[in-house]
Parts: structure tokens; C-alpha cells; sequence
């Protein structure tokens, strides 16, 4: 299974690259839930704190400024930690 990657602050020139600026907005309060991508997703945070725990267990944090790729096929738990609010696009 592929691995989650997170590129920490992003320079301006990708993101406008990407056109996420573009992207829809999802936001979400304090929670934990489990999720599996049924696509690739492609998020950038603007604000919050995460952990994702991947089915083999390992957690993964990320927050505001992360540039982040969920592989396809990944089941995993959100816990948020901090109200999030991001920019995604599937695919």
C-alpha cells in the first residue's frame, strides 16, 4: 500500500501550479471517524491539526500548510485534533 505524502509548506509557485486555490473547501470540527479514499485525494490545509491512523496503525500528523496525497484504496481513522478547513480535489 502506498504511504501518505506531505510536502510542509508548499512554495506559493505549486500551489498556484495545482490551481488548489481553485479546488472546493471541506471543513470539519473536533472528531474522530474512519474514512477509506476510494480515489487519490489531494488537500492543502489552510487551518487545523489531524492524525491519521493508517490500518497498519502508524499515525500520521498534519495540519495548516501541508500540501497532502492520500493514496487510493487507503482505510484509515481521522482524529482531529483542531477544526480543519482545506482545499481537496479527487483524482
Amino acid at each position: 500500500m502506498e504511504k501518505i505524502k506531505i510536502t510542509k509548506n508548499p512554495e506559493q509557485k505549486k500551489l498556484d501550479e495545482l490551481g488548489i486555490f481553485n479546488w472546493p473547501i471541506w471543513e470539519k470540527e473536533a472528531s474522530t471517524f474512519p474514512w477509506t479514499y476510494s480515489e487519490e485525494e489531494t488537500c492543502y490545509f489552510l487551518k487545523g491539526e489531524v492524525v491519521v491512523v493508517t490500518e497498519t496503525g502508524e499515525e500520521v500528523e498534519m495540519g495548516q500548510g501541508d500540501l497532502v496525497t492520500f493514496p487510493s484504496g487507503m482505510s484509515c481513522t481521522w482524529k482531529i485534533k483542531k477544526d480543519v478547513r482545506k482545499h481537496y480535489q479527487f483524482g
